[in-house]
C-alpha cells in the first residue's frame, strides 16, 4: 500500500440523496480499509460548503460539478481552483411547483416539459409574482429551470429572477408559500409531494442532457499534495458506490439515510410504497458503470454558464477550462 499523506479527513456534504456513496462508505468501513479516519461534516449550504473546501476546512466534498468551472473563471469571487477524480450523480434534478398553483395552471400528470412551461409563463404573464427557487447559482438545477423556461420564452427565461435556497429547506419555503416552485435533487421533491405541498411536473432528464450533477471535489492544491490519500479516498467511495448499485435489499441504507436526516418522512415497503422504491431506484441510477468524469460534461457546464451568466468565453477557453476540472487519481494505490 502506497504512503498516505494525510490520514484523518474532513469530507463535507449537503442533505441530498446523492451524497449516499459517502454515508454508506463511512458505514461499512470502507474508508477504515484504506487507512483513512473520514468525518463526515454536514454542511448548511450549497456555499458555505465551497468556501470551507477552497479555503482548507474540508479535505473534500460532495459538490455541484457546476462549481468546478465556476472556481476557474472566478465566477464564485474565490478562484480557487477545483477539480474531481469521480462523479457520485448523473442529472438527478427535479422541478416540482405547489399543488395549489399546478390546479390553478390546470397542470395534467402527462403535460411535458413544455406545455408546464407554457403554463407557467401564461401565468407569470398575467401580472402574477410566482417566485421559484433553486439550489445555487452555479448548478445543473439553475441551468435545468433556465432551459425549461426557454421552452415557453428564451427572453423570459434569461431575465426572469429566480430565488437560491439550500436543498433541505425548500419544503419548509413551499409550505410557508414563500415560494411557488423549485428545483432541487431527492428526496426533498418527494417529501414536499407526500406532505401535500407540491408536485413533480418535470425532470432533469426533460429538459437537459445527463450531465454530471454532484462530484467529489478537492482543491487542485489538495490534490497536488495528497495524490495516494485522494487515490484511496476514491477507491473507498467507489466500492460503496458499486454496492449501492448491485445492491437488492435496501433497508440498511434507507436507515443510514434516516439517521442522517435526509429522510424524514414515512415510506417503507408498506406505506408509500411506490415512492420507496423510485427512490431506491434514483440512488441505483446516480452512478453509470464508470463513474470517471467526462470533459464534455464540464463543456456543456461552462456553455451554460456562457448562456445565462453572461461569460464570454471562446471555444479554446472553454475546453482548457474543462480538461482543468478534471483530475485523475494515481492508479496504483
Amino acid at each position: 500500500m502506497a504512503h498516505l499523506e494525510k490520514t484523518q479527513l474532513q469530507l463535507g456534504y449537503i442533505p441530498l440523496l446523492d451524497c449516499v456513496a459517502l454515508l454508506w462508505a463511512k458505514q461499512r468501513g470502507f474508508f477504515e480499509e484504506v487507512g483513512l479516519d473520514v468525518s463526515l461534516v454536514k454542511e448548511a449550504s450549497w456555499a458555505s460548503l465551497r468556501d470551507r473546501l477552497a479555503f482548507g476546512f474540508l479535505d473534500a466534498a460532495h459538490c455541484l460539478s457546476a462549481m468546478l468551472p465556476a472556481a476557474a473563471l472566478a465566477q464564485d469571487q474565490l478562484g480557487i481552483p477545483l477539480q474531481t477524480p469521480l462523479v457520485l450523480s448523473y442529472n438527478s434534478a427535479f422541478i416540482s411547483l405547489s399543488q395549489k398553483l399546478c390546479y390553478a395552471l390546470n397542470i395534467q400528470k402527462n403535460d411535458d416539459a413544455a406545455v408546464t412551461a407554457h403554463k407557467f409563463y401564461t401565468a407569470m404573464q398575467h401580472k402574477q409574482q410566482l417566485a421559484i427557487a433553486h439550489v445555487f447559482k452555479q448548478s445543473i438545477h439553475h441551468y435545468c429551470l433556465r432551459e425549461w423556461l426557454a421552452l415557453a420564452n428564451p427572453d423570459f427565461a434569461k431575465h426572469v429572477q429566480l430565488r437560491t435556497l439550500p436543498p433541505p429547506y425548500m419544503v419548509e419555503a413551499i409550505s410557508n408559500q414563500l415560494i411557488e416552485g423549485f428545483c432541487v435533487g431527492e428526496p426533498w421533491n418527494t417529501q414536499a409531494e407526500i406532505q401535500g405541498y407540491s408536485q413533480i411536473i418535470a425532470t432533469g432528464t426533460d429538459i437537459i442532457p445527463r450531465v454530471a450533477d454532484k462530484v467529489l471535489a478537492v482543491t487542485q492544491e489538495w490534490a497536488i499534495s495528497n495524490p495516494n490519500t485522494l487515490s484511496a479516498l476514491v477507491q473507498a467511495i467507489e466500492k460503496a458506490q458499486d454496492e449501492l448499485k448491485k445492491m437488492e435489499n435496501f433497508e440498511a441504507v434507507w436507515q443510514v439515510l434516516v439517521d442522517y436526516n435526509i429522510i424524514r418522512f414515512p415510506c417503507s415497503d408498506s406505506v408509500h410504497v411506490e415512492k420507496y422504491y423510485l427512490i431506491q431506484s434514483i440512488i441505483r441510477g446516480f452512478i453509470r458503470e464508470h463513474a470517471l468524469p467526462q470533459v464534455s460534461d464540464f463543456i456543456w457546464l461552462t456553455e451554460q454558464m456562457q448562456k445565462w451568466d453572461d461569460v464570454d468565453l471562446n471555444n479554446n477557453e472553454i475546453r482548457r477550462i474543462s480538461d482543468n476540472c478534471v483530475i485523475s487519481p494515481k492508479l496504483n494505490f
